[in-house]
């Protein structure tokens, strides 16, 4: 009886584990999906709990759910005060939440199997590879050229553990003496050095204390940390992989690496000039400061507008046209794979080459001496405008709900989609309770990217087996 009992178990778990790699083999995105919105609730139902909050009461479900997407998503959006709604355990959790969210569910999940069982099956391998590459929610056959190869799954994992200690562990030890500084006692400053670090390096912006970053506010150092925190976190693994194999040989770096660094060099440049052009003179901001101090302002949002989420200043008070380019600097994001938000650098890039392609009269895309395939177009077009629909869609239901000015909502839409943070102070603790829900929805969307969620919604993916004829409509 006894060893039925056990066969029939065994049979169960078997058959169980057999519809599980068939699932997730079928539909990768949805089970993808699945696996971050359970790790969402999980989160939600923390935060829920008398123990996380200081006041021993229980935080409504409402404020729980968008704190813990906010959270999770590396966002940095909220509807509590971070630094004085959360007890010891509330804030542990956060702690926990944003690195979670921002090195990935399942890339943390092949982490741990790596860690435990020193090895990766077909499966680990598939899942943390859909996290690096968005191409792999889809079935069939993936040309990866010079990106991640499903080989390379082992090293690009050990590359995300090794680079989140050692950049987050870099940080603390900047931040620390600073700290000190301000008269905090060194428990005290150590705990304000990590959750800093932890903001800054997964992109999520949360501030662990009352005054935020005022007592910081002309200090070079520490902003300048922060930036670096932010800008390395907003690389993506992918890069640190390819750096690390190729470390003092640029010319082995791949086409993704070179586009990704040049790309966020180039926006982080142009968007700190167009801030300090445009807020100069300004007295609501920073436009009235020394030279150097303008200078620092204006990258340090440059910075932070990519996806970084501290804000220096009201940013209700900037000039529309800086808010304008604030809000094309968030919509862009990041690198692949990085703790950071948007459409991403590269996508963007690709819209560029293919209109400079256009313009040359050239029948292919080039970078860096490399040709790029069409197909990669198909999906850069498809990102950017199912994202650009979602921001449009998302921006208009929230108008009729709230009545708010178009420049602050479209802000904070933005911001949530792209995972970034900042905002107008439209994001406020009275705030409307289905215009919480529909911005936490947002943020979640925003974080498994529109190319994921098309992939889950599609009824199924089948091959075509034939080509209709050719026809060409007019275009412009």
């Amino acid at each position: 009886m006894t060893q039925q009992r056990t066969s029939g178990g065994t049979t169960f778990l078997s058959r169980s584990r057999d519809s599980l790699d068939r699932f997730t083999g079928s539909y990768p995105a949805r089970f993808a999906i699945m696996v971050f919105a359970a790790m969402n609730l999980l989160f939600m139902l923390l935060f829920m709990t008398p123990w996380a909050s200081a006041t021993g009461e229980p935080t409504g479900p409402v404020d729980a759910f968008f704190q813990a997407v906010s959270v999770v998503c590396v966002t940095g959006l909220t509807v509590v005060d971070m630094s004085t709604h959360w007890s010891p355990f509330g804030n542990a959790v956060v702690l926990l939440g944003v690195q979670v969210g921002g090195i990935g569910v399942l890339t943390l999940a092949s982490i741990l199997g790596l860690t435990v069982a020193r090895r990766l099956g077909l499966r680990q391998k598939l899942m943390a590879a859909s996290d690096s590459n968005p191409s792999r929610v889809r079935k069939g056959v993936v040309k990866e050229g010079q990106a991640i190869r499903l080989g390379e799954v082992g090293g690009l994992l050990r590359t995300v553990a090794l680079s989140v200690l050692v950049f987050e562990a870099a940080l603390i030890v900047l931040l620390f003496p600073r700290i000190l500084l301000e008269g905090k006692n060194p428990l005290q400053a150590l705990y304000e050095a990590t959750y800093w670090s932890f903001m800054a390096f997964t992109n999520s912006g949360f501030v662990p204390t009352v005054e935020g970053l005022a007592p910081y506010a002309t200090d070079p150092w520490f902003l300048i940390v922060l930036m670096l925190g932010v800008f390395t976190g907003s690389l993506g693994f992918p890069v640190y992989f390819v750096l690390l194999r190729h470390l003092g040989r640029p010319r082995q770096w791949s086409l993704h690496v070179k586009l990704t660094i040049s790309v966020s060099l180039l926006l982080f440049l142009l968007g700190g000039l167009s801030f300090l052009v445009l807020e100069w003179g300004n007295p609501d901001s920073w436009g009235t400061d020394g030279f150097g101090q303008q200078l620092l302002h204006a990258f340090f949002l440059s910075s932070m507008a990519r996806s970084g989420g501290f804000a220096l200043e009201d940013l209700g008070l900037l000039h529309n046209s800086s808010l304008l380019v604030t809000d094309m600097l968030m919509f862009v994001g990041g690198g692949s794979a990085s703790t950071a938000g948007g459409i991403k650098v590269t996508t963007l890039a690709i819209l560029f080459l293919a209109a400079i392609a256009e313009a040359r009269g050239r029948k292919s895309m080039e970078a860096f001496g490399r040709r790029i395939p069409s197909d990669v177009l198909r999906l850069a077009v498809s990102v950017t405008l199912w994202s650009a629909t979602i921001v449009a869609g998302v921006t208009i239901v929230l108008l009729e709900i709230t009545g708010a000015p178009l420049s602050f909502v479209l802000f904070d839409v933005i911001s949530a989609f792209a995972t970034v943070g900042l905002s107008t102070g439209f994001t406020h603790p009275g705030l409307e309770d289905p215009a919480k829900i529909i911005l936490a929805i947002t943020m979640f969307v925003g974080r498994i990217g529109s190319v994921t969620l098309a992939a889950a919604l599609a009824a199924s993916q089948t091959t075509q087996l034939f080509t209709r004829p050719e026809e060409r409509p007019i275009v412009g």
